[in-house]
């Protein structure tokens, strides 16, 4: 399975990321180990939500569109509201 994950910051509430893995437990101990340098300043990270998904593409395009404008207002409305 690929997972298109997303984080809220315990540490600065409004910030939040979208990312996109094939070991969601690994990734997020890596995003809380200061591993990623997009996520280093904002540490704890946690997971708030995620969709699994079979084909890869469709993950990664999942992963682009949540990262475009449209997709952060469907999540933040819809997905995964403040």
């Amino acid at each position: 399975m690929y997972y298109v994950y997303h984080l809220q910051s315990l540490s600065v509430p409004n910030e939040r990321y979208t990312g996109f893995t094939e070991d969601l437990k690994n990734r997020l101990a890596a995003h809380n180990r200061g591993e990623c340098a997009h996520t280093r300043k904002h540490m704890p990270w946690e997971l708030i939500g995620y969709h699994a998904l079979r084909d890869k593409s469709q993950a990664v395009d999942f992963e682009i569109y949540l990262k475009s404008g449209s997709g952060r207002a469907l999540a933040n409305k819809r997905l995964w509201p403040k």
